[in-house]
């Protein structure tokens, strides 16, 4: 018996910063509501989520600030570059997300869009709180030091 071929996901928009400014939490996976032009500008591979965050409105989550550009061939039926669209998620997810945002400050991030293996647009979310100066001090601090050390030992083995 051969082994199983990993999972094909295709991702189009990553952000990287995420990981830097917050401190990630929980992590959800999430459809997103598109229209036809977006579909195919993503499938070309255009879109940056660095400053997109996602709000609860009219009990439902929404991605903010997504810029997903325009689709050159459609013409006049295009659609707006940083239009709010709607994520897809299960009510106790929105639930426990918007209780997470009201309550306890904390923010719902964006850490990347992908095709999954059925060829549908899904989005990374992440319960997230930002970091503060010193927080980001001291993780730059101990990525230098990690890689430094990886340098030292190589060189000695």
């Amino acid at each position: 018996m051969s082994a199983k071929p990993a999972p094909k996901s295709n991702i189009v928009a990553d952000n990287r910063k995420a990981r830097f400014n917050y401190e990630i939490g929980e992590v959800f996976e999430a459809g997103i509501a598109l229209t036809g032009t977006e579909v195919k500008s993503l499938r070309s591979g255009k879109a940056t989520i660095g400053e997109s965050y996602a709000s609860t409105e009219n009990a439902g989550l929404w991605l903010v600030n997504a810029d997903i550009p325009e689709y050159l061939q459609a013409n006049r039926f295009n659609h707006d570059r940083r239009r709010p669209r709607r994520l897809l998620l299960h009510k106790r997810q929105i639930a426990r997300l918007s209780i997470a945002i009201e309550r306890e400050g904390m923010t719902v991030v964006p850490l990347k869009i992908y095709f999954n293996e059925k060829g549908r647009a899904k989005v990374e979310i992440a319960l997230a709180r930002g970091k503060k100066l010193h927080d980001k001090r001291e993780t730059e601090k101990k990525r230098d030091w990690d890689r430094e050390k990886g340098r030292l030992l190589r060189d000695k083995g």
